[in-house]
C-alpha cells in the first residue's frame, strides 16, 4: 500500500523541523518556517520559507536535504532574505 502523498509530505516536514531545528526556535522569529499546501489534492507541497540574511546558503542546505529523501524540488525567490523551497512527492 503507498502511503498518502500528504502523510509523505507530513514526515518529510516532521524531518527538515528536526534536522533545521536550530533554525526554527519557539520564542524568536524562525529563519525556516515550514506549510503544506493540500489545495491541489492531486499535488500537495511543501513549502520550506527561509528568511534571513543570505537565504540562499540555508536554502541549499534544505533543498540538498529534501532531494536525498526523494522529493522533487523548486525554488521561489523572493528577495535576497525570503526563499522558498517547494517540495512535491509521489
Amino acid at each position: 500500500m503507498t502511503a498518502n502523498p500528504v502523510d509523505k509530505l507530513d514526515d518529510l516536514a516532521d524531518q527538515v523541523a528536526e534536522e533545521f531545528e536550530a533554525h526554527r526556535q519557539p520564542d524568536e522569529f524562525k529563519d525556516v518556517s515550514l506549510v503544506i499546501d493540500n489545495n491541489d489534492p492531486d499535488r500537495p507541497t511543501l513549502i520550506v520559507h527561509v528568511d534571513k540574511e543570505n537565504a540562499d546558503t540555508l536554502a541549499d542546505e534544505i533543498e540538498d536535504f529534501l532531494q536525498e529523501r526523494g522529493a522533487r524540488t523548486q525554488r521561489e525567490r523572493h528577495s535576497d532574505t525570503d526563499v522558498r523551497v517547494l517540495a512535491t512527492v509521489d
